[in-house]
């Protein structure tokens, strides 16, 4: 029998290694990814608190586009990205959530830095 590891294991310990170091703040919210094979949801958090202040994600209503792709990662990050700004948040800390920096993960964070999120 092949012995074959849990990816999605190891993703936990990196997100734990790197929660063990970053943290948000009401001034600069945890910008939190998650990533599915169907969808990617997006939040920003005041880990302070322990509350979230604003969060997008391919599963609501009128997002109409299949949303394991590239270009819905983006339009999630700018959406993300728009709904911030509004409530005055321009500066966040990423939190990749244990996935490497490439592909979906990367488009969010490029659609969130398009609609005017620093990080």
């Amino acid at each position: 029998m092949v012995n074959r590891p849990n990816s999605n294991e190891a993703r936990l310990k990196r997100h734990k290694r790197v929660r063990a170091k970053i943290s948000g703040s009401a001034g600069r919210p945890r910008l939190s990814v998650f990533r599915s094979l169907q969808h990617i949801y997006a939040q920003l958090i005041d880990d302070v608190k322990g509350e979230t202040l604003v969060s997008a994600s391919t599963v609501e209503k009128d997002f109409e586009a299949y949303g394991g792709n590239k270009s819905a990662a983006r339009a999630v990050g700018e959406r993300l990205a728009e709904r911030a700004v509004a409530q005055g948040i321009a500066q966040v800390v990423f939190d990749r959530g244990g996935y490497i920096y490439h592909g979906r993960v990367q488009e969010l964070a490029e659609g969130a830095r398009a609609g005017g999120l620093k990080f």
